[in-house]
């Protein structure tokens, strides 16, 4: 499968827009409260009903499945956000919802898809993953709705960029996190559209940063992948397609640490109020850092950061909050 900016026009962004809105809450778009030279907003996706922006994929792929394609129900694999967004909206659907879940999955995302009433399975990590690849699984049946590497998963998660254009119709940069690419793609294909001279990055975290190592040689590359508390983003592979459109309309990776992210989480809870899990701070992270320029390489003066979730376990939040800073 090869994506195309004219998948991803203004017109049918805007459209699943308004297909979604039954579904998805318009989100706010604030600037963050920190002491740097620069501004950062914060589009707040961790206040979607299922305190991530998954909803938005997840919505329009099944409303534009339409109601026969999804009478059997519906089945995904998930770390936990994808799975909230199908289960939340095949319980407003009135459709049935079984969501694989790798073997460790946070707990608190796992309670919160069976609390929208989906059935969960758990799978070995590796053939949890390689779901990505053959979209089958032993005893899946129903319609299947791709986390990332699907045209209208991409669609309505481009329609946070539409958002943004319209709530800050000027900006230097847009950072965005990255885990198979669905969300960081879509809003780029459309921002390239949109507001070409806009940089648009990628977030990554340094135990697991595919994208950053592909860009650097040129194609996708080996690397070490060690799992974290940051589950939404850093898989230890980057899938072909999803790379090829990267590679396209991004204009690269964006790396921070671990403790980065969590001086990130922190900040965003004791000065803004606002609830990051870890792939959500992850823009945050490297913007704080300074690390986001705009397309012609100087300081970028203005940056949005798509804070992607809020689905963080309790006692991770609670650690974070009781370190102090350096």
């Amino acid at each position: 499968m090869r994506y195309e900016l004219e998948q991803f026009s203004p017109a049918t962004v805007r459209a699943a827009a308004d297909r979604i809105a039954p579904l998805v809450e318009r989100t706010p778009l604030i600037r963050l409260d920190h002491d740097g030279p620069i501004e950062i907003w914060l589009k707040l996706e961790n206040l979607q009903p299922i305190r991530s922006f998954k909803i938005r994929g997840a919505a329009n792929a099944m409303l534009a499945a339409g109601a026969a394609e999804l009478e059997k129900g519906v089945w995904a694999a998930s770390a936990g956000n994808m799975g909230q967004g199908v289960a939340y909206c095949a319980r407003e659907l009135e459709v049935p919802g079984i969501i694989v879940v790798p073997e460790g999955a946070p707990a608190t995302k796992t309670r919160a898809i069976q609390r929208f009433g989906a059935t969960t399975v758990e799978a070995p990590f590796r053939d949890w993953f390689e779901i990505y690849e053959t979209r089958e699984y032993p005893g899946m049946a129903g319609h299947f709705i791709h986390a990332f590497s699907d045209p209208d998963v991409m669609a309505g998660n481009a329609t946070i960029g539409l958002e943004i254009v319209e709530d800050l119709p000027q900006f230097d940069a847009v950072v965005i996190p990255y885990g198979g690419g669905g969300l960081s793609c879509g809003i780029a294909a459309l921002l390239r559209q949109l507001q070409p001279g806009v940089a648009v990055y990628a977030a990554e975290v340094s135990t697991a940063a595919p994208l950053a190592a592909a860009f650097a040689a040129g194609k996708p590359v080996a690397i070490e992948h060690r799992r974290t508390f940051i589950d939404g983003i850093g898989g230890p592979v980057l899938f072909a397609e999803m790379w090829d459109f990267a590679a396209r309309v991004l204009d690269g990776a964006l790396v921070s640490s671990v403790d980065e992210i969590r001086r990130a989480i922190r900040h965003l809870a004791t000065r803004n109020a606002m609830v990051a899990e870890g792939a959500g701070a992850a823009g945050v992270a490297a913007a704080m850092a300074g690390r986001v320029t705009t397309a012609a390489g100087e300081p970028a003066r203005r940056v949005v950061c798509v804070v992607s979730g809020g689905n963080i376990d309790r006692a991770v939040l609670a650690d974070i909050l009781q370190e102090t800073e350096e």
